[in-house]
């Protein structure tokens, strides 16, 4: 497997998506991500093995670097962006591996450990952190700096603490993971089928 850094290159796989190096720094994506059509991935973002970036998100990492990890996934009409380095390193996004990020999320500046869960519509703000296995809820705002620990769920705007979270709650993100590696595989063959007719 490789990762491909080559605009040309990206343009070729990837046809619909934007792809634009920025800064003298060009996206790194992983042969085996899935990136849908309508995605706009700029300046120092790199994407790794099977992880998928859906429908319009926008990854935009002109003052910052983002980072994504193995498998995972950053569903349709998402934004992920960073807070800038004036010599203080500022706020990257940092999102580790089999993190699920729901729908029309924003995520700004901050970073998502391996295994972390971000709700549809909700927001995580500069400085912040959500460990693994820990859970922000659809539509909540988790407001700078603010830490969510490990086996946790968070809710409300501001979002707070609200319970911890069940086995039967993690193993469902677990499945969630496994779920869009699969679909984003699946996606891919059908772009492939539909481009290829």
């Amino acid at each position: 497997m490789t990762v491909i850094t080559s605009p040309i290159d990206a343009a070729a796989r990837w046809p619909d998506v934007t792809i634009l190096a920025l800064g003298g720094k060009t996206p790194k994506i992983h042969e085996s991500a899935f990136i849908a059509p309508g995605c706009r991935i700029i300046g120092d973002v790199e994407i790794g093995p099977q992880a998928s970036i859906w429908y319009n998100c926008v990854l935009r990492a002109d003052i910052n670097h983002i980072r994504v990890g193995a498998r995972s996934n950053i569903q349709d009409l998402s934004v992920v962006h960073v807070e800038s380095d004036y010599g203080d390193g500022g706020h990257p996004a940092i999102i580790g591996d089999d993190v699920l990020i729901g729908h029309m999320a924003l995520v700004h500046g901050c970073i998502l450990h391996d295994r972390a869960f971000v709700g549809m519509g909700a927001i995580v703000m500069d400085g912040c952190e959500i460990e693994g296995d820990a859970m922000l809820a659809a539509g909540a705002m988790l407001t700078p700096n603010k830490k969510m620990p490990s086996g946790q769920l968070w809710s409300g705007r501001p979002a707070k603490f609200m319970r911890e979270l069940s086995e039967a709650d993690i193993f469902g993100m677990q499945r969630g993971v496994k779920g869009y590696v699969r679909e984003g595989a699946e996606h891919t063959e059908a772009l492939h089928a539909a481009r290829s007719a």
